[in-house]
């Protein structure tokens, strides 16, 4: 060990020896422990994508090139639905692009699931993209990058700016700010690329639709734990825009032990009735933490971090949630995406 290593960056490895028990042999990373009840021992989109994001930030780049050979070998393996989604627009849930699949075998999960996550396929294409434009951070043949543009196409014929899904919490169908937003930063990583066409009225019809919605969620939620992706990673927003976001998750959201989704969420909610007692996310003080500190507001940040290394198990491990001002935690332990932002935080913060 390195006795030179700030205190943040000895943490951060130890987190990232966390995720990397996470991984399955193809590279792609469970949502939790393999030996969880919950259904968590899966490999969903979206959460490969924000796992990433750890070892991206660590530079340990034959980890993230592993596992992003795997999401595309996804896709590749079900070209033939994205091709007939393509051509004739989904209706149903189960012919949209899965959100979860066999971290071995790539299967999809063909139980009953909220799988309209249009927001997991724009994080996809965001971070392809990215990589692309970091050059030699991912290796692309010719049908990997036919697929990104077959991504494109589907999103495209999705008409993703006005198209109901379940969104990052994979829950009832609306128009989401949130996934518009993740979307549009996907387009706007890959519309430069020399090998993908992007029309400028789908960046339009998303950007449009997602300042109408703005500074709300949808149309049932005025504000969301979500809407923080629209500053970190995704970038999407103006700075006021940002602002208001941040401000409203401060004022409404904010915990001893995390942040709330939104509202009257039903999901470990401690009260019978599904109110007023709901979950604190620990992935919230993180994702606080991470935009605190680009935005160079040190103390803010260190609040924020301070704050998560609070909620770390006496074995070392972040847990998706806390029950509502108590000190129980729920069985998916560790969340990979929350132990990942925890690690971007660690190192925005050093």
């Amino acid at each position: 060990m390195n006795n030179n290593l700030s205190p943040n960056i000895l943490t951060a490895r130890e987190h990232l020896r966390t995720l990397k028990s996470l991984q399955s042999s193809t590279g792609l990373f469970l949502a939790s422990s393999k030996d969880v009840s919950t259904g968590y021992d899966k490999a969903w989109l979206r959460d490969n994508f924000y796992t990433s994001l750890a070892f991206e930030e660590a530079d340990d780049w034959e980890i993230v090139k592993k596992l992003w050979r795997s999401i595309l070998d996804i896709f590749l393996k079900h070209e033939d639905k994205i091709n007939w989604a393509i051509q004739h627009r989904p209706h149903e849930s189960w012919q949209y692009v899965h959100a979860r699949y066999n971290p071995e075998t790539f299967e999809e999960y063909w139980e009953e699931w909220g799988n309209k996550q249009n927001d997991a396929v724009g994080a996809i294409l965001f971070n392809l993209g990215k990589l692309v434009h970091l050059k030699n951070k991912i290796d692309l043949n010719e049908k990997d990058k036919q697929m990104m543009q077959k991504l494109v196409d589907y999103l495209y014929a999705l008409q993703y700016w006005e198209d109901p899904d379940s969104g990052i919490w994979e829950e009832g169908e609306e128009v989401h700010a949130s996934s518009i937003g993740a979307v549009l930063a996907g387009l706007y990583q890959v519309k430069d690329l020399d090998f993908i066409t992007v029309s400028e009225d789908m960046i339009q019809n998303g950007r449009n639709c997602l300042d109408k919605l703005l500074p709300r969620e949808s149309e049932s939620k005025f504000n969301d734990l979500a809407l923080l992706s629209l500053i970190y990673p995704f970038n999407v927003v103006q700075r006021d825009q940002a602002q208001q976001i941040v401000d409203n998750v401060e004022y409404y959201f904010t915990r001893e032990r995390g942040i709330i989704r939104y509202k009257n969420d039903r999901y470990y909610n401690k009260n019978s009735d599904g109110y007023s007692e709901e979950a604190e996310w620990t992935i919230g003080l993180s994702w606080l933490s991470i935009i605190y500190a680009l935005w160079g507001n040190t103390s803010k940040a260190n609040i924020y971090l301070e704050k998560a290394k609070k909620i770390i198990t006496k074995d070392g491990k972040i847990p998706e949630l806390y029950f509502a001002n108590e000190n129980k935690f729920n069985d998916n332990i560790p969340l990979a995406w929350a132990e990942s932002l925890f690690v971007v935080a660690l190192f925005k913060s050093n």
